[in-house]
């Protein structure tokens, strides 16, 4: 296939040149798990439709449960017609079920991996697939030291092999330094894969490209123009069933330590000499090194009680089944950062994220310095706000300027208009689910998007920062309701400063 058929093929809109990997052996552990059954089945299938797997390619699920190939491959089949974003054709799924098994194994007790290696043999003979290994680990943290102690004793001396491992990585700076030296005893950094599905959505991705291929941008990307920044996750749902996971982890651990300090990275990095994978990931590093450890009083935690959301009653978090209901488990968290570098120093990022808000929203907002003397100031038809960049990741994804503009007809009226870009209007395609990216990456081996060992590391150091000034109060929760945008002290943050939170 031409490069110009490449391009004007709908199906591979989205995931760049048509790039194949070598063949290979992708293994599931936690296989029947819901990871599995939402995101990483659904991936490979619209992979498969657009041609992007290998040839020579197969699938192997492992986990508890006792099923037959054909019974994990039926309930495959159910999760790629429910949570798939391709219409389900049988030509495509048919090879790929026929590529599919299973093996059953226990991950809580002694792993006995023999069956396992005895299949993978047997399909590089069958299916030709050269020893090449993709572990996917979608387990959590307890359950990864067995998986990788026998991965690590059973390497083949043929072929390549690349470990995902999905978050969290760690609880806190030790457990992750000690997860690191575990897999760095069987796998080099270069063959461990931290995945972050964050880095792998489309509009975080355009980050780089808006600010490094546009001439206008990476010139006033610094304190001497802009105001501030402001970062937004937010999010309806509730826990969903995810309490046992949750209560450990709450909004810090969840969303703040991964995705948001990624966020953060991305929009304040240097530009990278190129585009390879450590380029990239030094350059963040570098922003996380830089981060001033905030102070007490410039976090703020937050726990939703009962409410209405999107017109629908639901209850507190401590009415979830499986909390506590004496939980002091944060579910919204709220920081006002610094990175202290020549380009950022003294320019705030206020930070936010949490659960049962009033909008599913991520947005990267970046607030421009007022202009300084504006002659028509008096004829603004409202107040004349700043420029405002926004980076809609989620749901509505696009970019989007505010500007001041001349109403139309008589007099010099201004007013505050958008430039809007939004991705379905200009490319006229579906995004592709970040999982897919990011499945796609690990098989070719580009670590770009995934998270290296120092960065967690930095990541975790001011997670536990924060989680230590903590120790010594006891909030009042819950401190806010279900449909609100947070407690009233998140508001008190940034309103010290004279800002406001955007209700975009």
């Amino acid at each position: 296939m031409t490069e110009t058929q490449v391009a004007e093929n709908p199906l591979l809109e989205g995931l760049g040149p048509r790039r194949t990997p070598d063949p290979c052996v992708l293994v599931i552990f936690g296989a029947s798990g819901d990871l599995t059954r939402r995101k990483i089945f659904p991936a490979l299938y619209a992979l498969a439709n657009r041609r992007l797997l290998p040839e020579k390619f197969a699938i192997v699920g492992t986990a508890r449960s006792d099923l037959s190939d054909e019974e994990y491959r039926d309930r495959m089949e159910h999760a790629v017609r429910e949570f798939g974003r391709d219409d389900f054709k049988e030509d495509v799924w048919r090879p790929l079920s026929e590529a599919t098994h299973y093996v059953s194994l226990n991950f809580a007790e002694e792993m006995r991996g023999d069956k396992l290696i005895e299949l993978l043999n047997r399909l590089d003979e069958e299916r030709g697939t050269r020893g090449n290994r993709v572990y996917y680990l979608a387990v959590p943290p307890s359950a990864m030291q067995p998986i990788v102690e026998e991965l690590g004793e059973h390497r083949t001396t043929e072929g390549w092999t690349r470990l995902i491992v999905e978050k969290p990585f760690g609880h806190d700076l030790e457990s992750a330094r000690e997860l690191t030296a575990m897999g760095t005893r069987h796998f080099t950094e270069e063959e461990i894969f931290r995945i972050d599905h964050y880095l792998g959505k489309e509009t975080v991705q355009n980050m780089l490209a808006l600010r490094f291929a546009n001439g206008i941008f990476e010139p006033i990307w610094s304190r001497q123009f802009i105001d501030h920044v402001q970062i937004t996750v937010a999010e309806t749902l509730g826990v969903e069933g995810r309490a046992d996971y949750y209560e450990r982890a709450g909004a810090i651990r969840d969303i703040f330590q991964n995705h948001m300090l990624q966020l953060v990275a991305l929009t304040a990095m240097e530009p990278p000499i190129d585009f390879t994978a450590d380029s990239v990931r030094n350059e963040k590093v570098k922003v996380l090194k830089a981060m001033r450890m905030p102070r007490p009083k410039d976090v703020v935690r937050g726990q939703y009680g009962p409410g209405f959301v999107e017109g629908r009653e639901v209850p507190g978090y401590r009415d979830e089944e499986g909390v506590d209901p004496q939980s002091m488990t944060e579910t919204y968290l709220a920081a006002k950062l610094y990175v202290d570098n020549w380009r950022w120093a003294d320019t705030p990022f206020y930070v936010r994220t949490g659960k049962r808000l009033a909008r599913r929203d991520t947005t990267i907002a970046i607030q421009f310095q007022r202009a300084p003397h504006p002659p028509f100031e008096d004829s603004a038809t409202e107040e004349l706000q700043p420029n405002l960049l926004l980076v809609h990741v989620q749901p509505d994804e696009g970019v989007s300027l505010a500007i001041g503009a001349k109403v139309p007809g008589q007099g010099l009226r201004i007013r505050t208009v958008n430039m809007d870009f939004m991705y379905g209007g200009a490319f006229r395609t579906e995004l592709p689910e970040a999982y897919e990216r990011l499945i796609l990456d690990a098989m070719l081996g580009d670590q770009t998007l995934f998270t290296r060992s120092d960065e967690v590391e930095e990541q975790w150091s001011i997670v536990d920062a924060i989680v230590a000034g903590w120790a010594r109060d006891r909030p009042a929760f819950p401190n806010y309701a279900s449909g609100a945008w947070g407690p009233a002290a998140a508001d008190e943050l940034i309103q010290r400063d004279g800002r406001e939170w955007l209700r975009h």
